[in-house]
């Protein structure tokens, strides 16, 4: 989130009705980013597993939204307590916010603003859900959304974009959630598949995408909603600095995918509709945090060493033996790290802040401050998610029997499968003629018979 504006008295801002308007519209763009997610994320599973893929995703509007609006928006953006955590009372439940008051030097209203951060906070857990596909209880992920959000992800929040954050403070640049979101998701999802294991089979079954056709709609979706993320979080001020990074969003996302299909040629002979969904979100995730700092060119080198760099990592999980199911951490926690430190490398000093990388002269500094960033947040992520898992396996348990997984844990978890064929006019229709003797259909009639 952009910094607070320095403005004199006389500059006091008022209420704009299009700038309000706009940010309306970007809160629901990212909210559209959940539901796509859960379409990019149940076309990668395997049937059996759809819907609690969806569900996933979907159970984070409900959980998150309730949080928020109690005491999570307080926490991120409260006032400071010790660098490390907000505190407003007027915050919990929304209850003290004045239908007209402006949030701190802008001119939307609090309300507005706590709805846009209220749609990262409900994608941020979703993005998790995919590092676990096949193998959780639903009772048990939804009491993980809801301690995670509260001791990881709003924390960690204040201190990236709220005012008297440490990381804040230091001046990490961390546009759109690089740091807060997608490093933070993929430690998490690090943290608990290293908790509850592998799946039933992980590299001996085939565990291919039942729908690609849901995969591409899925990350369509994504690219769509997500110039809401990252323009939006600007929040309208009229200083051409969202407009720059609406423009290096599409432009680093086409690079990625280009990239990423480049790379898959190269190393697997072909080109596939997964490799250009992945690699298109690996493009958006990296532009997040550098967008706002770099130029269309540095763009385009966002883009293209993303694209390569999460290609070439969602491969560590064979490697390494960790089941990321369906590569979180190779696209999000990659791909947020290198977007994240190249803001030291492309930052120009003419767009977001006066900040430069080291290509623009602006030496390692900012590369330093980038790191501290990068490797707090997925510290912290890692570990208290690891815990939090931990802890709910061995109380309440994380994972389904293993009878279930094998059986599929839509059934078990949610008594409904995602295609229902019996009404379809599928079966096969009734014999009115006997077949010829001799043929292959009369012999396996007569073995039936028998």
């Amino acid at each position: 989130m952009p910094p607070g504006i320095t403005m004199l008295a006389a500059d006091t801002p008022t209420l704009s009705a299009a700038n309000t308007g706009f940010m309306l519209i970007c809160s629901a763009m990212v909210m559209l980013m959940t539901p796509a997610l859960a379409f990019f994320y149940g076309g990668m599973v395997r049937v059996k597993s759809t819907l609690n893929m969806l569900m996933m995703s979907f159970i984070s509007l409900g959980i998150v939204t309730v949080l928020w609006v109690l005491y999570g928006f307080s926490l991120a953006f409260g006032s400071d307590i010790g660098s490390v955590l907000g505190w407003s009372p007027d915050y919990l439940g929304l209850s003290g916010i004045g239908v007209t008051q402006l949030w701190d030097g802008y001119t939307i209203p609090v309300y507005v603003f706590a709805v846009f951060q209220l749609m990262f906070a409900v994608l941020t857990p979703a993005l998790i859900s995919g590092a676990l596909a096949d193998r959780v209880r639903f009772t048990s992920w939804a009491l993980f959304i809801t301690l995670w959000v509260t001791v990881v992800y709003f924390p960690v929040a204040h201190w990236v974009w709220g005012a008297g954050g440490w990381l804040y403070e230091m001046g990490v640049i961390d546009f759109a959630g690089g740091t807060a979101v997608h490093i933070n998701a993929g430690a998490a999802a690090l943290g608990v598949i290293l908790v509850i294991g592998k799946r039933v089979g992980f590299k001996k079954d085939p565990m291919r995408p039942h729908s690609l056709p849901l995969v591409m709609l899925g990350a369509g979706l994504l690219w769509f909603g997500w110039f809401g993320f990252n323009a939006g979080s600007w929040l309208g001020n009229d200083d051409g600095v969202g407009a720059v990074m609406f423009v290096n969003t599409q432009v680093a996302t086409a690079a990625a995918m280009l990239a990423w299909l480049g790379y898959e040629k190269l190393r697997h002979g072909s080109f596939t509709t997964l490799g250009a969904a992945s690699g298109a979100v690996a493009g958006l995730v990296a532009i997040t945090p550098s967008g706002g700092a770099v130029s269309p060119l540095g763009a385009l080198a966002v883009g293209a060493i993303a694209g390569v760099l999460c290609a070439m990592a969602v491969g560590l999980k064979y490697k390494f033996g960790y089941d990321d199911s369906l590569d979180v951490v190779g696209v999000h926690l990659v791909g947020g790290i290198a977007g994240s430190l190249l803001v030291g490398l492309f930052a120009t000093g003419g767009v977001q802040s006066h900040a430069k990388g080291l290509f623009y002269g602006g030496g390692l500094e900012q590369l330093g401050k980038q790191a501290v960033g990068v490797f707090a947040v997925l510290a912290y992520s890692l570990v208290v998610s690891a815990v939090l898992a931990f802890v709910l396996d061995r109380t309440i348990g994380m994972r389904v029997p293993e009878d279930d997984e094998i059986s599929g844990i839509d059934q078990v978890e949610h008594a409904e499968t995602a295609y229902d064929f019996s009404g379809a006019g599928g079966g096969a229709a009734p014999r009115t003629t006997s077949p010829a003797p001799g043929s292959t259909a009369a012999a396996k009639t007569k073995k039936v018979d028998a």
